[in-house]
């Protein structure tokens, strides 16, 4: 729906009409009210207290995300794409990308809440706290996510230079959104991308060309980035190669003096994420500051991209819920066959089951933010391994539960008048994004074969539920029995899948709703149930449906 339909809809003197000349309108559910999102998800405020997040600041972004101005910014910002601006009209270089005033009002929502800066404030639960905000604001606009992620992911990685650190990290945490044009020393906030991927290497970074030439104090790096997120961010993180290998970079895009050497060579034109300005980028002997040291990039750039895997495992439970939300409103105001569609005991199984994905995400990924503020060894390794369990099962979910939730819309979840579509397109992004599903399976193996402390927090983990229901045991029972050991690299899937949805398991046992997790065990772990959605028996979908 436009802007300005919106407005006619709340408006009763302008209402659109229903008596038509030809029919009457009718069974046609409207579109959802605008609603606070943290005050309608219990199953958010449930995850967010056992996590040890701040409940008082997600309600305040809930309440912003969730609102009508905010959903209309979202979708302007989509509906008018950001353009190319390489020069002015007498030829000079811009470098620059125009966005619509409904791109900077959601990303300046975003930064106000605290969405890059609550994870560093020193205050308990920070990245709970974080990755609830990152789950809300991808049921409203997610492409705007991106460049509100890598500001946030940033921050560890500065560290690695701490007079480096000390002037941009105050700017990135800042929760002013200031898009001018000046150096980042002059400005009230900054944002940050990156630039790793080149295009004979893709994943395998260690295969880049972009160089690195010492010029004094500063490099000056020359090559091209085939992925360069957020072009008009205030600077981003690079690898390019030394003397002495591969090494991270930060990149301003402005400098005292004027423009850096960066040239944007064009956009992406992608299946989604339209309102995110991906590109291909080129340095021209642009100035950039080490970050660490020489040879070392992938060990310092990690740091953030462990952080924006974090948000790569939220974001598919926020599009799942957006999903069901809409689900939720159409069919409990829909009629077929004198009945309404939530009365159907066959739609109320199907939307029962997606319900349990979008709560196994939920637990899973919010588990994965509380390990991330954990103080012990422990809990850093947990960390690791559980972020990338959850962005590999809550991303290989979310396309089947979208396009299940699309279908129970008939048609109408088929055209952009409702959010499906682009929840559809978004769907597959965060799966590839930080990491492919075989990149990070691989990770995965290589993290437990080399910390064995990852091993011994998630074998703890798995353990802390067992006791509570016979068949989660009999299935923690077979997976060890199944692979004593870690599987052979070809087994690396499978064996990922069976421990995301173990642990998940055992989340919701201790901290879940009964019926979720009783329904995620039956379906999930004890295979009662087909493979396509809607295919299960036995399910309490009273109690399932009633989380939506």
């Amino acid at each position: 729906m436009t802007d300005a339909a919106r407005r006619h809809e709340a408006a009763p003197e302008t209402a659109p009409e229903t008596e038509l000349a030809t029919h009457r309108v009718e069974n046609q559910p409207g579109p959802p009210p605008a609603v606070d999102l943290w005050t309608t998800d219990t199953a958010l405020r449930e995850t967010l207290v056992a996590a040890g997040g701040r409940g008082e600041v997600v309600a305040e972004a809930g309440a912003l995300f969730g609102s009508e101005r905010l959903r209309n910014a979202g979708e302007e910002a989509r509906r008018h794409p950001p353009e190319l601006r390489l020069f002015d009209r007498a030829g000079r270089r811009l470098d620059e990308v125009a966005f619509h005033p409904g791109y900077h009002e959601v990303l300046s929502a975003g930064l106000a809440a605290g969405y890059a800066e609550v994870a560093w404030d020193g205050a308990p639960g920070g990245h709970a706290t974080h990755a609830a905000m990152v789950y809300l604001l991808s049921q409203v606009e997610p492409a705007i996510c991106c460049p509100l992620t890598m500001t946030y992911a940033a921050v560890p990685a500065l560290n690695a230079t701490p007079e480096t650190a000390a002037l941009w990290s105050p700017k990135l945490t800042s929760r002013d959104y200031d898009p001018s044009v000046a150096p980042v020393a002059a400005k009230r906030g900054a944002t940050m991308g990156m630039a790793m991927t080149e295009k004979q290497g893709g994943s395998d970074v260690r295969a880049n060309t972009t160089t690195a030439e010492r010029d004094g104090d500063i490099y000056r790096l020359t090559g091209h980035k085939w992925f360069c997120s957020a072009p008009m961010s205030d600077g981003f993180l690079t690898l390019a190669q030394t003397d002495n290998g591969l090494s991270c970079f930060l990149v301003p895009r402005w400098l005292d003096d004027g423009r850096n050497a960066i040239r944007i060579q064009r956009l992406k034109a992608k299946l989604g994420n339209i309102a995110n300005a991906s590109s291909e980028i080129e340095y021209h002997g642009a100035r950039a500051t080490l970050l660490g040291e020489e040879g070392r990039g992938v060990a310092t750039i990690i740091e953030m991209v462990h952080h924006t895997r974090l948000d790569t495992a939220m974001a598919p439970a926020g599009l799942m819920r957006a999903a069901l939300t809409e689900v939720k409103h159409w069919i409990s105001g829909r009629r077929t066959f004198q009945k309404r569609l939530i009365d159907q005991p066959l739609m109320r199984a199907v939307v029962a089951d997606l319900v349990l994905d979008w709560e196994g995400a939920l637990a899973l990924g919010m588990r994965a933010a509380r390990a991330f503020d954990g103080a012990t060894p422990e809990e850093r390794s947990l960390a690791r391994i559980t972020v990338a369990l959850a962005k590999y099962m809550s991303n290989k979910r979310a396309p089947q539960v979208i396009v299940e939730a699309m279908e129970c819309l008939g048609g109408m979840g088929y055209v952009d008048d409702t959010p499906m579509p682009m929840l559809y397109r978004e769907a597959p992004l965060n799966s590839i994004w930080e990491g492919s599903g075989n990149v990070i399976c691989l990770d995965i193996l290589r993290t437990l074969a080399r910390d064995k402390g990852a091993g011994e927090a998630l074998r703890a983990e798995l353990q802390a539920a067992t006791g509570a229901d016979r068949r989660y045991d009999a299935a923690l029972e077979a997976h060890l029995a199944r692979w004593p050991g870690l599987p052979d690299e070809a087994e690396a899937r499978w064996f990922a899948e069976s421990l995301a949805g173990l642990l998940a398991g055992s989340v919701l046992l201790r901290t879940g709703h009964a019926a979720v997790a009783d329904g995620w065990i039956a379906t999930r772990l004890e295979g009662a149930r087909g493979l396509i959605p809607g295919s299960v028996s036995g399910l309490d979908t009273e109690a399932l449906l009633a989380r939506l």
